[in-house]
């Protein structure tokens, strides 16, 4: 199975791929002539505006939920990967995949407040419904769904179960059968009161856990304060070949710095788009500003600190592009992943770091799960629209919970290789349905900056912009935005 499984990686992760994602970034980033330097305060402001409603929920609360599908095992494990195959030089293409797919987060987010429905009280979107209303192919819509629900439920859950799991029976001795039934009760809590209460957690897990993580990176950063300009200089050299050391496998840096940089942000992906679809916003593009930010959190702030850890510590292994021979080994026996993290803040705090870690990881991976159930969840309204949902959207949590338990228990290898798979599926039918659709995104935008310097709060007005089968800004917002709830 798993030689299987990265043959379809192969595929899927070509390298032709990796410079597709990094082109169409480069492209909406352009277009929106740099938005994510030009609405940067924006982006800041707009986080705490707006308020949740009966069906939908605060921009904040859609930032948080956002954030839980972003900041995730990838965080830690995801960084520590690409540094062991990469070398320094794949943080210097994550920050690059991070900044330009800024652009990509902005458009598609923004279509997903564009294309959202309410549906059963609440609101739905994200791409199967921007292809469906904005391309105008329902088939094509299906298959992402299909594909979006598959990774989501199944391929993808147990990459951070096992993270959690594999911390947790390192550092506590905690067995991963015990931590996979622990982690299913507390989903199950969660995922059976609805998207309100999984959007409630994430207002508060999400801000707890991401400020603790770089405040122990900050304390090692400032240990190590003599290193920066030496550590800085070795990801930028190492980043274009310029090391003698990491010079031959700049390739790497590339491939794995892109890669494991959308799997930890997600843009373009076609995930942020579904939390951006709940959030309640009298214009667009202001939650396509706000999920471009959570770009930014995920990967220059979280991401980042997972790699001064390593580096500024020197806890870590690179191999060749062969994938074996090693370049430099610092950790001999550490796998990589959190192991790296591990190692890098125990070197620094004594009998903290294994801990530490564990917790972190639990934190971060777990509210991704969170994450993950609500993008299934959307998927699967919109495959059953008009139908009776109860019983598909019931059998989705028992499917969720069940992979979220053989992931703990399943081997690491195999589990990130599933993960690529469903990630791979998605980004390439996510990346044609934007290009495709990128007008709608760009015609809103600048209407958003037009009534911005009018001294206005921008309202939209989808009729008026010439943006057909937007029907919740045809007919619902007309009506006047549902009573704000606190």
């Amino acid at each position: 199975m798993e030689n299987a499984v990265n043959w379809l990686n192969s595929i899927l992760w070509s390298t032709p791929v990796i410079y597709i994602c990094l082109g169409v970034g480069l492209l909406f980033s352009i277009l929106t002539r740099f938005l994510q330097v030009r609405h940067i305060k924006d982006m800041v402001m707009l986080m705490f505006k707006g308020k949740a409603s009966s069906a939908g929920v605060s921009s904040f609360q859609a930032l948080s939920l956002a954030l839980s599908g972003r900041v995730g095992t990838g965080n830690i494990a995801g960084t520590a990967t690409a540094i062991a195959m990469g070398g320094p030089g794949a943080v210097f293409w994550m920050w690059a995949i991070a900044f330009i797919g800024a652009g990509s987060a902005f458009v598609e987010s923004t279509l997903g407040q564009i294309y959202k429905v309410k549906q059963d009280g609440v609101y739905r979107g994200g791409p199967a419904y921007y292809i469906e209303k904005g391309i105008g192919i329902k088939w094509f819509a299906v298959i992402f769904a299909l594909a979006a629900l598959l990774a989501m439920s199944i391929l993808m859950p147990g990459i951070q179960s096992n993270s959690i799991a594999s911390g947790m029976e390192n550092a506590f001795g905690i067995s991963t059968t015990v931590t996979g039934i622990i982690l299913v009760v507390l989903l199950g809590l969660i995922i059976f009161g609805g998207v309100k209460r999984i959007a409630l957690v994430a207002q508060y897990a999400v801000p707890f856990m991401a400020i603790g993580y770089m405040l122990v990176a900050l304390i090692i950063i400032g240990m190590n304060i003599t290193e920066v300009p030496s550590v800085f200089g070795l990801i930028f050299t190492s980043a274009f070949g310029a090391d003698s050391m990491f010079g031959g496998i700049v390739g790497s840096a590339i491939a794995w710095g892109v890669k494991r940089g959308i799997y930890s942000n997600e843009a373009g992906q076609g995930t942020g788009p579904h939390a951006a679809a709940a959030a309640e916003v009298s214009h667009p593009a202001k939650q396509g500003l706000v999920q471009a930010f959570s770009v930014y959190v995920d990967t220059l702030l979280v991401c980042s600190a997972t790699a001064f850890m390593i580096l500024f510590t020197g806890s870590y292994n690179v191999v060749g592009t062969d994938g074996e021979t090693p370049i430099v080994e610092n950790l001999a026996g550490v796998e990589a992943g959190p192991g790296y993290t591990q190692a890098a803040v125990e070197s620094a705090i004594p009998g903290f770091g294994a801990g530490f870690v564990a917790v972190s990881l639990f934190f971060f991976a777990f509210t991704t799960i969170m994450a993950y159930y609500y993008m299934a969840e959307t998927n699967v309204a919109y495959l059953s629209r008009g139908r009776n949902s109860k019983v598909a959207m019931f059998l989705l949590k028992i499917v969720i919970l069940v992979a979220t338990f053989y992931g703990a228990v399943r081997t690491a290898n195999l589990a990130w290789a599933l993960g690529d798979v469903g990630l791979g599926l998605m980004v390439w039918l996510n990346l044609i349905a934007i290009l495709i659709l990128a007008k709608p995104a760009l015609i809103a935008l600048r209407d958003y900056e037009a009534q911005k310097k009018q001294g206005l709060d921008p309202v939209f007005n989808s009729v008026k912009l010439g943006i057909k089968n937007a029907e919740y800004w045809e007919e619902d917002y007309k009506e006047g935005k549902d009573k704000e709830v606190s």
